[in-house]
């Protein structure tokens, strides 16, 4: 199977268990094709994005003691897995000239998310809510419709997205437990865990990609696109020893841990 037909099913077949079929072991990469830079991924009808503000919002920690709303958060956090996979896809087809190390380690990623798809929308269903059951919305999709070369999609992913849920999942962790779902929580940590590798794969190809006269921050910052910011790549728990543990240097850590959520200074 060649990794455009791979990165297609996942883009532009409809039906979930398509989008969720990980690849076979052996991809080539001997044709990557022309640029295609789809402008929504298709979907059946009822996880087709809703219109602004219709989609429900994360529930409150202290809400989570009622297991709808636990099915509601596992319900969104799905459609934030699956939005990551299709614009993983969406950047396989729009940079076919990427080089096929990069390329082909994607592909590692967006198992992944596959299965972190599944672990959502099965988790939600047990709690009683089937995916596609509540609007979903398109915030990822439609921030990454913004990249115009890798190195944005590298800052604005792995680094701004993956980056932040390094936080979110240990504080949904805590909740989850605090709520008495040891079977949340642990969902959590085990997406915690993958999310480390990751970022760790953002930050290795920024540093290949990159100028060789940019620190990686400066690299970070010159490619996000409004309303990212540095700020946006971490929750209210910054978990540090997780950022090292995917490779980010002392100083982009320290950086990041004091940006604010409203901060544009660092943006150029």
């Amino acid at each position: 199977m060649e990794l455009r037909a791979f990165a297609e099913q996942v883009l532009l077949r409809p039906a979930l268990e398509e989008k969720l079929t990980p690849p076979p072991a052996e991809l080539t990469d001997v044709e990557p094709g022309p640029a295609v830079r789809v402008v929504e991924p298709t979907r059946t009808p009822e996880l087709e994005f809703a219109p602004r503000r219709t989609a429900p919002s994360m529930p409150s920690p202290q809400a989570l003691a009622d297991p709808r709303k636990r099915a509601i958060a596992h319900h969104i956090m799905a459609n934030h897995e699956l939005q990551a996979l299709e614009v993983m896809a969406w950047v396989l087809l729009a940079f076919p000239e990427a080089p096929t190390e990069f390329r082909m380690g994607m592909v590692t990623v967006m198992r992944d998310e596959q299965r972190h798809t599944r672990m959502h929308a099965e988790r939600a269903r047990r709690l009683g809510v089937r995916f596609g059951e509540l609007p979903v919305n398109c915030y990822i999709w439609k921030k990454a419709q913004e990249f115009e070369s890798v190195l944005d999609y590298l800052a604005g992913l792995p680094l701004v997205f993956e980056g932040r849920n390094l936080d979110h999942t240990c504080e949904l962790s805590a909740a989850f437990d605090a709520a008495g779902d040891p079977r949340s929580a642990r969902l959590m940590q085990v997406i915690h865990d993958d999310e480390i590798e990751h970022v760790r794969f953002g930050i290795e190809w920024l540093r290949r990609l990159k100028r060789d006269d940019q620190s990686d921050w400066d690299a970070f910052v010159d490619h996000l696109h409004w309303p990212l910011r540095p700020g946006k790549a971490r929750g209210s728990q910054f978990q540090r020893d997780a950022r090292r543990a995917a490779g980010l240097d002392e100083e982009f850590i320290d950086r990041l841990e004091h940006s604010t959520d409203d901060d544009a200074s660092e943006l150029r």
